[in-house]
């Protein structure tokens, strides 16, 4: 599968229909009636707080995403702020030409940091942010994604543009990010996602076949996978291509070789420990992630098996662990940090000409391509030699 991405002038354009739509289609009749042809009249912190009987004050702090407002006040403002479109002066960059006075920041919000997988994303972001005199604000929303105080706090900061590392983000959070003029882009997208938000991912299902399509090309017949949690795109992705690798070859897929899991250590071993407990196990596994890879040596090992004499492995991400681990690891390499580099230019581009239309088309979607990368995990499958002693297939 090669990679697809549409221009920047199409990205522009779309944030500039979004713009338009969320200005006029969220403000009341009556009070189009005193605008002149073609303007959109801006909602003001005044009409807010007076449609919530609070003072301007309370209204400014849940903008800023201070904390000192009751939860029930804050949530009637956020919804009226949501529902009246209101936007912040001078904040969107549709309505000011070559963005003069921006506010040189890029947030970050990601549902944590204590992964290699994390860190790639936020080296490659804050490369290309220093490349547009821009600084990164990363927001860890693991705890408060419900809540929406991390919203509060990115609207407070007025950035230039915010970049969605959740799994899946919620739906509020795009419509308030649509409302304010900020433009955002949803990275590695991992779970269900509206097609209407604009997505920087990678080519997961050719980075499964790839993968799955080595481990036969080494001549392994039973390979067993063990992959995300079932309702993450990205794992389903993946396993789609192990089984299109399998069925290309002429393979059965045996439901007894898929195994679910989390993408963290914990989850390899478990998958790699239901895997090798079968009648006829496995001899080569393929991992939905690195770190899920991890797991799966450390299983091996525990039961004394030999990576890659005695079963093969290949991971999915190609981070700094894949030099770490012995044998160094086979993966399937996710480009992380320029999925970032790239989300940060599509936030930050200019607005251009791009064609018109309001279908999904026009919804920036890009994908990255993903490689094999073949290190030392990977091996033809020993197979019973004659005298009952052990050999590589064809190695006589």
């Amino acid at each position: 599968m090669s990679s697809r991405r549409t221009g920047a002038r199409t990205s522009a354009s779309w944030w500039a229909r979004a713009a338009r739509r969320s200005r006029v289609s969220r403000t009341e009749p009556a009070r189009a009636t005193r605008r002149s042809p073609g303007a959109a009249r801006r909602v003001t912190i005044a009409e807010i707080a007076a449609e919530a009987g609070v003072s301007e004050a309370t209204v400014s702090k849940v903008l800023n995403g201070r904390d000192e407002v009751a939860p029930a006040t804050r949530a009637l403002v956020r919804e009226l702020l949501e529902r009246r479109g209101y936007r912040r002066r001078g904040t969107h960059r549709v309505d000011r030409p070559g963005r003069p006075g921006r506010a040189g920041l890029i947030d970050l919000v990601i549902s944590g940091l204590d992964s290699p997988w994390a860190t790639e994303l936020l080296r490659g972001a804050e490369r290309e942010a220093r490349r547009h005199a821009a600084a990164v604000v990363v927001t860890v929303a693991d705890g408060d994604l419900a809540d929406g105080a991390w919203l509060d706090r990115v609207a407070g900061r007025r950035s230039d543009g915010v970049l969605l590392v959740l799994s899946p983000p919620p739906p509020a959070a795009a419509r308030r990010l649509a409302a304010l003029g900020t433009p955002f882009v949803l990275v590695d997208p991992v779970g269900g996602f509206d097609p209407a938000v604009p997505t920087v991912g990678a080519t997961n299902w050719a980075g499964g076949l790839a993968a799955t399509e080595h481990l036969i090309g080494l001549g392994h017949r039973r390979i067993g996978i063990v992959t995300g949690p079932r309702e993450l795109v990205c794992g389903q992705q993946r396993l789609d291509g192990y089984r299109a690798a399998l069925g290309r070859a002429g393979i059965a897929c045996d439901p007894a070789l898929v195994r679910y899991g989390d993408f963290r250590p914990e989850g390899g071993a478990r998958g790699a420990a239901a895997l090798l407990d079968l009648a006829e196990p496995p001899t080569a596994v393929f991992a939905g992630s690195d770190l899920q890879a991890s797991g799966v040596y450390a299983e091996a090992h525990r039961r004394g098996l030999r990576v890659p004499d005695e079963l093969s492995v290949v991971g999915f991400d190609d981070v700094a662990l894949c030099d770490w681990v012995s044998p160094r690891l086979t993966t399937v390499r996710q480009p992380l940090a320029e999925m970032a580099r790239v989300a940060v230019r599509t936030v930050l581009a200019p607005p251009g000409d791009g064609r018109p239309g309001e279908g999904p088309d026009d919804t920036p979607r890009i994908e990255l391509a993903t490689s094999l990368v073949v290190r030392a995990s990977t091996a033809p499958p020993l197979r019973p030699a004659r005298g009952g002693s052990m050999g590589r297939d064809g190695g006589g």
